[in-house]
């Protein structure tokens, strides 16, 4: 039998409407929450869930 486990928003901890089982992988997967309306990108491997920052945009100067 699979054991599944909702995927929470990393920003307030409530549940989004996605649910992974015990072999899913995913990798720069945008996760969105219908709370907060944030979207993340995450990777999943093994019900373990990490999250993807990315580096923010700079202006250019000239």
């Amino acid at each position: 039998m699979c054991k599944y486990k909702w995927i929470l928003c990393p920003v307030y901890g409530t549940k989004t409407r996605v649910k992974i089982c015990g072999d899913t992988l995913l990798v720069n997967f945008p996760l969105f929450c219908p709370k907060c309306k944030h979207e993340t990108l995450i990777n999943a491997k093994q019900l373990n869930i990490s999250v993807i920052k990315e580096p923010d945009a700079k202006t250019q100067s000239r």
